[in-house]
């Protein structure tokens, strides 16, 4: 009598964080692999579950409450944000204790962001540029990635980073970027204006994927499309594209009395993001390459 083939046991990965870019990648993996979800919101455990995850309540703020993680997950995608405020990211470390206390992680991949660099001054720049926080928002970015480091090299887990511009989807609450058009906040002159990146947020969700097979140790990724814009330029073609008006352009000397100090640090940096180590390395291939591209997908 033959024996029956042993069912092929999927991978496990925990998801922290678990928000609109979290349910995109849920839906890439499914169902080849079991997929848990953090999340510090009880009204969000039935829609994780019914997204097809194993929902777990557990608060990055409160410790106490991670005790279990660190051995229920081979990998483990980091997708959630650091304090609101200070230089360090306190939610990495009790993260990183908790997963520590397991030793069962071997793959983690961090969603980090590109404002790291700080201003470039418009120039291209790949992942070998020395960071360089402007901001506290920015400086608990770098502490994150530091703090991940060492928790590879201590553990043998291969961590990778993803440092990521500007999100954008037309389905994306607070991401879509119809909503600052219709706010009709002021964008800046064409001599004053910042080169800004993007990505579509179905293919950061690919880019996730791809870094958790194939992300090398140690090694940052920019989780870039291949658009080149000026902010101005980028919310333009947004409004032509959707049958919006164009945004008012002002001095960024108007700009620092009608804009809020958030708004106008975003208006303070500018960078192009060399993406080639995401199409070369994670091997993987844009959906949507440029913003034109993900707008038409999004309004067809």
């Amino acid at each position: 009598m033959t024996a029956s083939p042993r069912p092929v046991q999927r991978p496990t990965l925990l998801i922290v964080g678990c928000g609109d870019v979290g349910l995109r990648v849920l839906r890439v993996l499914a169902p080849r692999w079991r997929v848990l979800a953090l999340t510090s919101t009880p009204a969000r455990l039935p829609l994780l579950r019914a997204a097809g995850a194993v929902p777990l309540w557990g608060d990055l703020d409160e410790p106490a409450t991670l005790g279990r993680l660190g051995g229920l997950a081979d990998a483990v995608l980091h997708l959630a944000p650091p304090p609101a405020a200070g230089e360090h990211d306190t939610r990495t470390a009790a993260l990183l204790r908790a997963l520590a206390r397991g030793g069962r992680v071997r793959r983690l991949v961090y969603a980090s962001t590109s404002g790291v660099y700080g201003d470039c001054g418009g120039q291209r720049l790949d992942e070998t540029r020395a960071v360089n926080p402007a901001t506290d928002r920015a400086r608990r970015r770098v502490d994150a990635e530091a703090q991940l480091r060492w928790f590879g090299r201590r553990s043998g887990a291969v961590v990778s980073v993803l440092r990521i511009p500007g999100i954008y989807a037309l389905d994306r609450a607070g991401g879509d970027p119809r909503e600052r058009l219709r706010r009709g906040t002021p964008l800046l002159v064409a001599g004053d204006d910042v080169y800004t990146n993007h990505i579509h947020a179905d293919d950061l969700a690919r880019a996730c994927v791809a870094a958790l097979l194939r992300g090398a140790p140690q090694r940052v990724y920019h989780a870039s499309d291949d658009s080149e814009l000026r902010m101005a330029d980028h919310f333009d073609l947004v409004a032509d594209r959707c049958g919006l008006p164009r945004a008012p352009r002002v001095t960024r000397a108007q700009a620092a009395t009608a804009l809020s100090p958030a708004q106008l640090s975003f208006m303070g940096e500018s960078r192009r993001l060399d993406n080639r180590r995401l199409k070369h390395e994670l091997r993987l291939r844009l959906r949507y390459p440029t913003v034109l591209d993900g707008l038409a997908a999004g309004a067809s």
